[in-house]
């Protein structure tokens, strides 16, 4: 909106989101409001925020409140992936002066950790002999950028399975997980069920393949096998860079951390463990890489597939920052506090830009998880705080 002054003003929203995963007590995509919230995939990321800037844009336009500068609103379409809508956009498309992302935490994102996804490949090894148990397959995760909360693993076996049954509903009853152990046409399927969880945080999730590779890694599994469950099992509480010597963390955005959200193994082919990291504004990446690369090695593993994308960092002291702090302490009279999270939102792709909301303060993180929903008076004053940080950074002297 809005025709005159050289300036732009950009909010970047996105209307994709992840996959809605397993064991939600409503439909995922029908926006069922109960109890005060709305629950659905992407209610709280990131359509509900990006609807809520929407508004808050439209009641100043409708307001006829004169301004300098103009206002876009951009919604992509592939944040929860690759970025390719908005890289492309901005390749044909003007680069905002300042601008805002309704897609992470109020008060106020100065800092966003950087983001790497990357594989480590296992080669396929020799064949078995026919007395071993043989890890045929194991699969779990859907998205590295998320905790995966279902794993499956077949193996195949030449004596009774009664035993080893009974000892995985040991292990499942004394770590108080939810599984089962069934048999199909000379094979054991092990199943485990999990809680999803926003990457970048692995410890607000039960990552369910890390958890059954616990398990199965006491099995006298043949060597291919026991290998690749071996370097999973590697994982099991270790979420801030230990296994590759990678442990960091900086004053301004915290730890380094890796979320092992894609797993699959199939016997005679390559095993692929696809792994999430989000690392500190500070953190050196490209000595990183090489430590990573060497660490993999050592482990009988090779790097593949790795991106990178940069972290962002605003000082506290730009007007942009100091501007929204007041119109979050003006709306709910908190103080409004800067944040460093390790998600990583569409302000990495500004020249000049912040993540500002739409979650309060208190609020349950349940981004990328079952049932995820928003809160509607949240939403609701969400809309009020972006239509005065519009009004504030775009009115006219």
């Amino acid at each position: 909106m809005g025709e005159a002054g050289d300036e732009l003003l950009g909010i970047l929203g996105h209307a994709d989101v992840v996959p809605e995963g397993d064991g939600w007590s409503v439909d995922p995509y029908s926006a069922t409001i109960k109890d005060g919230k709305i629950y659905a995939r992407g209610s709280s990321d990131d359509k509900g925020p990006t609807i809520a800037a929407y508004y808050g844009m439209k009641i100043v336009k409708e307001l006829g409140i004169p301004l300098n500068k103009r206002v876009r609103l951009i919604i992509g379409t592939d944040e929860e992936s690759d970025w390719r809508g908005v890289a492309h956009y901005f390749q044909h498309e003007e680069m905002p002066d300042m601008g805002f992302v309704p897609d992470a935490d109020f008060p106020i994102i100065f800092a966003e950790k950087g983001i790497s996804d990357f594989d480590l490949v296992m080669s396929a090894d020799a064949a078995t002999s026919d007395d071993e148990l043989v890890l045929q397959a194991f699969q779990s995760g859907r998205r590295y950028n998320m905790v995966p909360d279902y794993a499956e693993a077949r193996v195949s076996l030449p004596q009774e399975e009664s035993e080893m049954i009974q000892q995985y509903q040991r292990f499942l009853a004394d770590a108080s997980l939810d599984g089962q152990a069934t048999t199909e046409n000379g094979q054991i399927i092990f199943s485990l069920n999990g809680m999803s969880a926003h990457g970048a945080e692995p410890r607000n999730g039960v990552n369910a393949g890390i958890w059954l590779a616990k398990f199965l890694q006491d099995l006298p599994l043949d060597a291919s096998g026991h290998k690749f469950i071996a370097k999973i099992a590697e994982f099991y509480e270790q979420t801030r860079g230990e296994v590759f010597d990678m442990a960091f963390s900086d004053d301004i955005s915290g730890d380094l951390t890796m979320n092992v959200g894609v797993m699959h193994y199939s016997k005679g082919s390559e095993g692929r463990i696809g792994v999430n990291m989000r690392y500190p504004v500070t953190f050196d990446m490209e000595k990183g890489k090489d430590t990573l690369t060497k660490a993999a090695e050592a482990k009988g593993l090779t790097v593949e597939n790795l991106t990178d994308s940069k972290p962002t960092h605003v000082e506290k002291d730009d007007p942009l920052i100091q501007t929204l702090q007041r119109v979050y302490e003006d709306q709910t009279g908190e103080k409004g506090e800067l944040l460093a999270i390790g998600g990583g939102t569409y302000a990495r792709a500004l020249d000049h830009g912040v993540a500002f909301g739409a979650m309060f303060p208190g609020r349950a993180d349940v981004m990328h998880q079952k049932d995820e929903y928003a809160v509607v008076d949240d939403l609701l004053k969400a809309t009020a705080i972006y239509a005065q940080a519009i009004y504030e950074l775009a009115k006219a002297d």
